[in-house]
């Protein structure tokens, strides 16, 4: 049984990871989760052992959290509100605006995504208007740039042209030909000409330093930016502070340029939430927001248009573009009394859809919640870049005092030791790791995204890449969960014999039936068919053009004494029988999927696979044979599924694949779960770390390989960051490196560490 329960009090949302995993540890929890900003937390446990239970999380919770408060939760609270802050610099910026939120009366919390460009506020109290206004007003004083506005909001209205990058490459333009002028004159002319170039390029960065610097922030990249090259012109470097200011807004740009360009890709995926539907209003259709469409309402989509809410198709058929949920360009055919999900666009016909979920439950929806909120954990890394700038910028700045009093000591210099300690200051900003490594993984999991396969964070790329063991479920998984006729036996005419069964089975909706009629492939005239018994746990009897046809298991031909033998190989049996002549037995099998051999042969070249199911040991036997998969565990029950995954965590990571809605308490035990193709599946969503949005197992190593990619080039620019930062600083102290090779040090290595973390918005498949 799943209990939840409201905890306010949590410092961040690692923490909130960190508990979920002690007390997944705690016995007879079969899973457990905490959602920092939600403030929710689930687990799941015995109803008998509850008790005994929820006191172990508690005392967890308050030993790491003392002034935690934790009540259980009825009711979710509706106080958490999303914003969206346009044209923010910087990932520190953005951190700065969430803290000064947070001294706003009223708000509980707030957290700023700088790759989202988002700032997720929980509200303490329902005084909504004023707490928006003073965010407002506190943005407007502290990041004037900055867009402040209602999240989803800009989206509704016609976006006006941004000229910022015109702007930007006019005044390099500009800013480049007169640096470049002033080497061809002479005088007080190459001086204006300098000077002009350094206002046009920097005038910018100076009014940022100034504004941060009235705020109390010395450490800010535009403040180091302005006081060395302010410096570098106290000491008649004019053409030195020109051009380093040129070439750091180059960096910044073209590093901006790649930032922007990977939030337009991941930004792109939110184009599948509709702005309108279509409601029924007796006999005219009114155009209406989504969220006003009331469950068993009647919404009409037209040929072009993408479906608004999650239904049933009462009119109409189609084929459905559903490539911006999964990725994949093949059309899906539907017809009436089909199901369909929320932002899949129709193609063709007009479609009349019977209303299921309402908006915020619907599949759109909770599509958007995981795409906006993927990055709410940080990685290992992240965390890691987030503690060493704390510490880092500030020792570097010391040292830039030291370096330039040692040095005037020594030399006698005082104009050389400025000179060193501006190096100091402009290879002290930290851009390249505080950017590239969120970006590395913003990007990667966008680009998985893009593929149809959506992480819920950042914190499950590292197990994701450390999997050892993948346990499979099977019906639904690594099969169809579709019967198919696999072969006739022991036929005397097999169209006869499929002919009588599939008229035998024409009035059942029963899969076995379904999979027959589709063998049968005939038009069946049910007029021909009189006296229909159906005998309960036995099959169906008919008369058929005045002949008697039986259509069942082994025991029915047994009671009407039919002889025939009894067939023990694994699958489902229908028997037949005319005016009680045997004519021969069909065998029945759950197909395998097409891409589940290919899908298992690269999985185990790195990964131990294991199948666990409750289906029969036989079946389980020759389907994991079939697949070339070793280890199978048939028979089981939900506990023994649970087990085995328990049991195999000895040896590394382990990841549970199952369709997600009967495999919820194994995929929590297990380290990450994946759900396959359950893009309308509640069950799924909440409980699945990956969601798979189609059937293609092939993207379960996808997922696994683009996981080592993110952490690969992650640790690439921690590495080639540090490296370089390390040896500039050096090379600076000693006077070896001049103001050039610190602008390097900063804005090309940040420029080159953001390029290598965009290339991991492209997929290898």
């Amino acid at each position: 049984m799943e209990y939840k329960y409201r905890v306010v009090g949590i410092d961040c949302a690692d923490c909130a990871a960190e508990l979920a995993e002690e007390i997944r540890k705690i016995d007879g929890v079969l899973s457990a989760d905490i959602h920092f900003m939600q403030q929710k937390m689930l687990f799941a446990c015995e109803e008998k052992n509850h008790s005994v239970i929820e006191q172990k999380v508690f005392d967890i919770i308050h030993d790491d959290e003392p002034d935690a408060v934790i009540t259980a939760l009825h009711e979710e609270p509706k106080h958490l509100f999303k914003f969206n802050i346009k044209n923010i610099d910087c990932a520190d910026c953005a951190n700065e605006i969430a803290e000064k939120a947070m001294e706003i009366e009223g708000v509980e919390h707030a957290e700023a995504d700088f790759m989202h460009a988002i700032l997720r506020v929980q509200f303490a109290t329902a005084e909504y208007t004023r707490i928006e206004n003073e965010l407002r007003e506190m943005i407007a004083r502290e990041e004037p740039e900055v867009e402040f506005s209602r999240y989803y909001v800009e989206q509704k209205i016609e976006k006006k042209e941004n000229h910022s990058t015109q702007i930007m490459i006019a005044r390099l333009v500009l800013g480049a030909l007169l640096f470049g002028l002033s080497f061809l004159l002479t005088g007080i002319t190459s001086n204006i000409s300098t000077l002009l170039a350094y206002i046009i390029l920097g005038y910018d960065v100076i009014y940022k330093a100034f504004n941060n610097l009235r705020r109390g922030n010395l450490l800010d990249e535009h403040f180091l930016m302005t006081i060395a090259t302010f410096a570098a012109l106290y000491l008649s470097d004019w053409k030195e502070a020109t051009g380093v200011m040129l070439f750091y807004q180059i960096g910044e740009f073209f590093q901006d340029l790649a930032v922007e360009h990977s939030r337009r890709s991941i930004t792109s995926l939110m184009d599948i939430r509709p702005d309108y539907a279509y409601v029924q209003s007796g006999t005219e259709f009114v155009k209406v927001d989504p969220t006003e469409v009331q469950i068993d309402d009647i919404i009409q989509v037209k040929p072009g248009e993408r479906i608004p809410l999650d239904g049933v198709i009462v009119a109409g058929s189609s084929s459905l573009d559903t490539a911006s949920l999964t990725g994949e360009s093949n059309l899906r055919d539907v017809d009436v009394n089909d199901e369909v999900i929320s932002g899949v666009v129709n193609t063709s016909g007009v479609l009349l859809i019977r209303t299921t979920k309402e908006f915020a439950q619907s599949t759109v929806s909770r599509i958007l919640n995981i795409i906006e909120e993927n990055n709410e954990t940080k990685s290992k890394q992240e965390k890691f870049i987030t503690k060493f700038s704390h510490y880092y910028t500030p020792t570097v700045v010391a040292l830039a005092i030291l370096v330039a009093i040692i040095v005037a000591i020594l030399t006698g210099d005082i104009n050389e030791g400025i000179y060193r300690a501006c190096t100091f200051l402009v290879i002290s900003c930290p851009c390249a790791l505080v950017i590239s490594i969120p970006l590395s993984f913003f990007a990667g999991i966008g680009g998985l995204s893009m593929h149809g396969i959506m992480l819920k964070g950042a914190n499950y790329v590292e197990k994701i890449a450390r999997i050892r063991t993948i346990v499979f479920d099977k019906t639904g998984t690594l099969t169809t969960g579709q019967f198919a006729v696999n072969r006739l036996l022991d036929s005397r005419d097999d169209e006869k014999l499929l002919k009588l069964a599939a008229y035998a089975e024409s009035y059942s909706n029963h899969p076995i039936a379904r999979a027959i009629q589709n063998a049968y492939q005939f038009e069946i005239d049910q007029a021909k068919i009189s006296d229909m018994q159906e005998i309960a746990g036995r099959g169906i009897s008919i008369a058929l053009e005045n002949h008697q046809v039986l259509a069942g298991n082994y025991k029915m031909m047994e009671e009407n004494n039919v002889d025939c033998k009894q067939y023990i190989e694994p699958g489902t049996y229908v028997y037949v029988a005319e005016d009680g002549i045997f004519l021969g037995c069909i065998l029945l099998k759950d197909t395998v999927k097409q891409d589940a051999a290919n899908a298992i042969q690269h999985l185990n070249k790195n990964h131990a696979c294991m199948m666990v199911s409750g289906d029969a040991k036989e079946i389980c036997q020759e389907v994991g044979k079939q697949l070339g998969i070793d280890s199978i565990y048939g028979g089981c029950l939900p506990e023994d599924k649970i087990t085995c995954v328990n049991t195999v965590k000895k040896d590394g990571v382990v990841a549970f694949v199952g369709d997600g809605v009967n495999d919820v308490p194994v995929m929590r035990s297990a380290d990450i779960g994946f759900a396959m193709g359950s893009l309308g599946s509640d069950a799924a969503i909440e409980a699945a770390d990956v969601i798979i949005t189609d059937d293609n197992l092939n993207k379960i190593d996808i997922t696994i390989q683009q996981a080592k990619r993110i952490i690969r080039i992650a640790n690439q620019n921690i590495i080639f960051a540090i490296a370089i930062k390390v040896l500039a600083l050096v090379l600076g102290a000693l006077g070896i490196a001049n103001m050039w090779m610190a602008i390097f040090a900063d804005t090309g290595v940040a420029m080159l560490c953001v390029i290598n973390a965009v290339r991991l918005l492209h997929i290898w498949e």
